[in-house]
């Protein structure tokens, strides 16, 4: 499944621009969406230039980047935001380019917004829950008990970032995921900028840009605050990148690639990207023993290209 990130902002803040731009999905950006309209979704690829040099080697027909599922919601409010509680960071938008805007003050506003919604999603929980406990049962009532704590905590305007405690597993709270600040305009990302510049071709939008695309930087902090690595998987069919958490195993690696690989895995060849480009083929890799098998509970590094044996 892949990983997913929320867009949040406060009305005009520009956040399905940014969705745009990082999806290339063309969504329509209106003043203000409606309290009833549907989140816009998409794909934003992950730029990784390893990626191309590992399917020049092997001549790959096909060439596929890992990608996040982003979701840009029409507003604000404990309903909408409850849209993202399964969602693994947020990226929160705020006014930099009209002039009027405060961005530091609209974060904190959205932060407030955050901590809201999770109150009343905590206070429904627990107002449900408590029905259920009346039935005697011990873990219910052990659960009802956290809740109240933790409503208590939120109603002291304290997100769950500071609770200390264990949280109920169901919970999916937003006030402790990732939130991963842009500013909208000068001293911060241009986004319809961005947004104009992915309708072009790579060498057309460098010609406009005088560094690196501002997208990449959103991606590398959003990479950085969720410990993402990347992994490759290097065919002539199709070479691909895939993305897992710092950590992770070749185990987690396969079922990543797909659930019966994970199901009937054996064993993985691994070698390092660059070896790999060094040594010009994954034969002479295994010659100069730079290719190597690993287990289930090998820890997966950055760079690593997998080929995973496995059987069902």
């Amino acid at each position: 499944m892949a990983l997913e990130v929320g867009i949040v902002g406060l009305p005009n803040a520009g956040k399905t621009t940014l969705f745009n731009a990082l999806t290339k999905a063309g969504a329509e950006i209106t003043a203000y969406a409606s309290q009833t309209d549907k989140s816009n979704v998409g794909m934003a690829a992950i730029a990784d230039d390893r990626l191309e040099r590992l399917a020049g080697l092997v001549g790959a027909k096909k060439v596929t980047p890992a990608a996040v599922r982003v979701q840009d919601v029409p507003g604000t409010g404990p309903a909408l935001l409850g849209g993202l509680r399964q969602v693994d960071a947020l990226l929160a938008v705020a006014d930099g380019f009209s002039g009027t805007g405060d961005p530091e003050s609209d974060i904190e506003t959205l932060k407030l917004e955050l901590l809201v919604a999770d109150t009343d999603h905590v206070a429904k929980r627990l107002q449900r829950i408590e029905k259920v406990a009346k039935s005697g049962d011990a873990t219910v009532r052990k659960e009802a008990e956290v809740l109240r704590e933790v409503l208590a905590h939120l109603e002291a305007g304290k997100p769950l970032t500071e609770w200390t405690g264990e949280l109920p597993a169901e919970l999916d709270p937003l006030t402790t995921k990732p939130l991963i600040a842009i500013v909208n305009g000068p001293g911060g990302i241009d986004c319809k900028l961005e947004a104009e510049l992915v309708e072009m071709s790579d060498e057309e939008a460098a010609a406009f840009r005088e560094g690196a695309s501002a997208l990449d930087e959103v991606v590398g902090r959003l990479k950085d605050a969720l410990g993402l690595i990347a992994f490759f998987t290097a065919g002539e069919k199709e070479t691909r990148a895939w993305t897992l958490r710092d950590g992770q195993t070749a185990l987690e690696a396969g079922g990543t690639i797909h659930s019966d690989i994970a199901r009937g895995f054996i064993r993985c060849e691994v070698i390092r990207w660059n070896d790999l480009l060094d040594a010009g083929s994954h034969a002479e890799a295994s010659k100069r023993g730079t290719q190597r098998l690993e287990g289930k509970t090998y820890v997966v590094q950055d760079g690593d290209v997998l080929n995973i044996r496995f059987n069902v």
